[in-house]
């Protein structure tokens, strides 16, 4: 395990770090509306377009750069959204730390919000279950199902590119953060 996306859940982030050993990136989805409830609807478009132009950066030093001057920028207008991008900086680029392939595939938690929306889609369509059981049923095989899907018809990462996060490369600076490069 290297990586845990999620929310800014303070016991998520512990246990990623306590019990997992892994690195914790917080959904830039989950990031966007919490940062966005600091500042007036009419200005959220601008707001997220500033946020945005960080992670369109092509290395992390020049993400991290552009992080701070767009938070030291908003700060002039709206403190708290200044400090809470202090706050998250390194977790919300944490993506950054591993190969540019997968950056936008774990930059947040999009994939596993559809597994969600599709298994409340079906359950919905069910209203009411006869017992634990049958929601068991239903919710195990969703999850079989897309699992199936992940690892047979639609690949989510290619073994080529999950080989330079589990072998120590030397140009993977996040294996070289973790002292785990031979």
């Amino acid at each position: 395990m290297r990586l845990v996306i999620s929310d800014a859940h303070q016991g998520l982030k512990n246990a990623a770090a306590k019990v997992l050993g892994a690195t914790w990136q917080r959904c830039r989805v989950h990031f966007m509306r919490n940062a966005l409830a600091y500042v007036p609807k009419s200005q959220n478009q601008m707001v997220a377009a500033v946020i945005r132009t960080a992670f369109v950066q092509p290395t992390r030093e020049e993400a991290v750069a552009q992080w701070r001057e767009t938070a030291d920028r908003l700060r002039e207008r709206f403190e708290k959204l200044g400090a809470l991008m202090d706050e998250a900086e390194a977790d919300v680029l944490a993506f950054m730390g591993f190969p540019k392939d997968h950056w936008k595939k774990i930059a947040s938690t999009n994939p596993l919000e559809r597994v969600n929306k599709e298994i409340k889609r079906r359950s919905n369509v069910v209203g009411i279950f006869p017992n634990d059981a049958a929601i068991m049923r239903l919710v195990g095989a969703l999850i079989v199902e897309q699992n199936e899907e992940w690892h047979l018809t639609r690949r989510y990462m290619s073994n080529e590119s999950l080989a330079k996060v589990i072998k120590p490369d030397p140009e993977n600076k996040l294996l070289e953060a973790r002292g785990e490069v031979a």
